[in-house]
């Protein structure tokens, strides 16, 4: 069942070490322990060590899905998981399998997210002390939460402005307090738990044509990637990474991991800019390819889940979902999966996925728009310039000290978006003046 790990040991274990260095070398030259590094990954070991902690979550049949893709399509529902995540399964089996002795002397994780919360429930029932390193920009929600999963047994630091700075600080702290660094993906056992996923699928449904997944770091994708390719070679691999956010995609095409300048950290739990040596490695062998999807294509799957399914689905938990566009003709009469990663989503966060919606469907539009300086001139924008189904959503003027003229910022929802070029045909046969702002744009970032 480890094939696809032999002939790695040595390399991986290399690069990870090499990866773990990149942010730590300036300040010793000694690397955190990694817990057990010299074993060999063994999946049916790590379900056996996770059975009485994780769910076995529901593969379950989704009737819309399927309708509308003409085939059969399940989903590997992890946002039910004990964390609402598949995150707790990597990290309790890296810390279980610590010698006692190494356990008892801590261990450190910096996280803004899932791993936080696995990482802060495996504390618990181990009953080891734990110390999770967060940005200090974390929303109060997830350090509430993790919090709630740790109880008396995890310390929070909130430390630095980005997750980079973050986890330079855990693992500076981990050096210092001679504790073990528990890291979100790049270590065998930490993908060995997150396999067990894929060995939960195949026990349920055991002939699978298509199984798609989320890919950050790469921890997922390398644990269900590996156990498939042993147990069900036939199964046709896909890993999705948001479009902002292609760290796997780009180290697919260069051969090696690559970090990326920048990203969009809106798909916060598979937004990284580094993914893992080891995680590349075995991505890059089992699954046939990276597809990248938009964000707003997300957050339309997002609203479609909850409107259409009543699930609730955090951006990453829906990439493998918002694929399928993309495959309709390919996965037609097909048995597919689809893992479901994780239902962590901050119900504060619901407006701007709407938002982020309505544009990517072309539904939304703003406009700066200079109103001719004589009365009615608002008037007959209403009444002739918008369509009977076209909606203000947001009207704001730019010249604060003067109502009456200067430009001002019009946000307008459509019903359809062919309404669209009826609406620009509009402004130009009624001679407006008018700005529309792109999402390209400096001047849109600053006014939107």
């Amino acid at each position: 069942m480890n094939t696809i790990f032999e002939n790695r040991e040595t390399e991986a274990f290399v690069g990870l070490d090499k990866n773990l260095r990149r942010e730590d070398k300036a300040d010793s030259p000694n690397t955190p322990p990694l817990g057990d590094g010299g074993k060999m990954p063994d999946i049916p070991a790590a379900a056996e060590r996770l059975k009485n902690i994780v769910s076995k979550t529901p593969l379950t049949y989704n009737a819309n899905l399927s309708k509308k893709y003409d085939c059969t399509i399940f989903l590997k529902r992890e946002d039910l998981q004990v964390v609402r995540s598949y995150k707790l399964r990597g990290a309790y089996n890296m810390m279980s399998s610590l010698p006692e002795a190494q356990l008892q002397q801590g261990v450190v994780c910096a996280s803004a997210g899932n791993h936080a919360q696995g990482f802060a429930y495996s504390c618990k029932k181990l009953q080891v002390k734990g110390v999770v390193f967060m940005p200090v920009v974390t929303p109060n929600q997830k350090i509430s939460q993790t919090k709630m999963f740790g109880e008396e047994w995890i310390e929070v630091k909130l430390v630095g402005d980005t997750f980079d700075d973050c986890a330079v600080a855990a693992k500076k702290y981990t050096l210092q307090n001679g504790m073990t660094f528990i890291p979100p993906f790049d270590d065998y056992k930490i993908i060995e738990g997150q396999g067990t996923v894929g060995l939960e699928i195949l026990e349920e449904q055991p002939q699978i044509d298509y199984l798609f997944m989320p890919v950050g770091g790469g921890g997922l994708g390398a644990g269900v990637g590996s156990y498939f390719k042993t147990a069900s070679p036939e199964t046709i691999l896909i890993g999705v990474e948001p479009e902002g956010a292609p760290a796997m995609f780009e180290s697919f095409k260069a051969g090696k991991p690559v970090t990326l300048d920048s990203i969009d950290r809106f798909v916060d739990g598979a937004a990284v800019k580094t993914v893992g040596d080891l995680t590349f490695a075995i991505c890059k062998e089992v699954l046939r390819e990276i597809h990248l999807v938009p964000e707003g294509k997300v957050c339309t799957t997002i609203l479609k889940l909850y409107g259409e399914d009543a699930i609730v689905a955090e951006p990453a938990g829906t990439l493998s979902i918002a694929a399928l566009d993309a495959y309709a003709d390919e996965i037609k009469g097909k048995n597919v999966v689809c893992i479901l990663s994780g239902g962590n989503n901050d119900i504060d966060r619901m407006q701007e996925i709407k938002e982020r919606s309505l544009q990517y469907e072309g539904l939304k539009h703003y406009f700066l728009i200079r109103f001719a300086q004589r009365p009615g001139a608002l008037k007959e924008f209403v009444n002739f310039v918008l369509g009977e189904n076209d909606d203000i959503t947001r009207f704001e003027y730019m010249q604060k000290h003067n109502k009456e003229t200067g430009p001002a910022l019009v946000g307008i929802e459509l019903k359809d978006k062919a309404d669209y070029h009826v609406l620009l045909q509009n402004l130009n046969k009624y001679q407006v003046n008018f700005t529309e702002l792109k999402k390209d744009d400096n001047l849109y970032g600053y006014l939107v």
